[in-house]
């Protein structure tokens, strides 16, 4: 990953997109580190990074415009036949999740989504989906350039699409 530094906007997987307020260091258990502050606008939440391991918890840049593209077409496709019990699909799901992976976490929520429209689905699912839902969103308005209503209207614009 290239060099980040404040002002820089990425994505951490399993909490969503955010911009690097700062850099701290902190000493923990007799180490001194150096810290990037994260704050995500959803929950208005403040993360600290450690600067040495941005790379092994998986800090990545926003998606450019032509993986917004991508995404678009993943949220257009039918959705994924369920398969076995709504707790082995938690699972699947939870890790396409961690993956930090935007056209992972775009096709969880379709299938999701789909899903629930079809027969309603359980409330660990549900949770998984305003998970998802969160962290998708956060990224979106950046990579849009704005608000995360905007990016609500545009997920679900494109997955109503499939249905025309």
């Amino acid at each position: 990953m290239c060099l980040l530094q404040v002002g820089d906007q990425v994505v951490y997987p399993m909490h969503g997109a955010g911009e690097i307020t700062g850099i701290e260091e902190c000493e923990i258990m007799g180490t001194v580190k150096q810290y990037f502050i994260l704050q995500l606008p959803i929950g208005g939440i403040r993360i600290m990074i450690p600067t040495d391991n941005t790379e092994g918890i998986g800090l990545r840049q926003i998606s450019p415009p032509e993986t917004i593209e991508q995404v678009a077409e993943v949220l257009q496709q039918p959705g994924e036949k369920p398969v076995g019990s709504w707790n082995k699909r938690f699972h699947i799901n939870l890790n396409r999740l961690k993956s930090g992976d935007i056209l992972e976490v775009a096709a969880v929520i379709r299938n999701l989504i789909l899903q629930d429209r079809r027969k309603r689905i359980s409330g660990g699912e549900k949770r998984l989906l305003d998970l998802a839902r969160q962290i998708f969103l956060s990224e979106l308005s950046y990579a849009l350039a704005g608000s995360v209503e905007q990016a609500e209207e545009w997920l679900m614009e494109q997955i109503d699409k499939k249905d025309n």
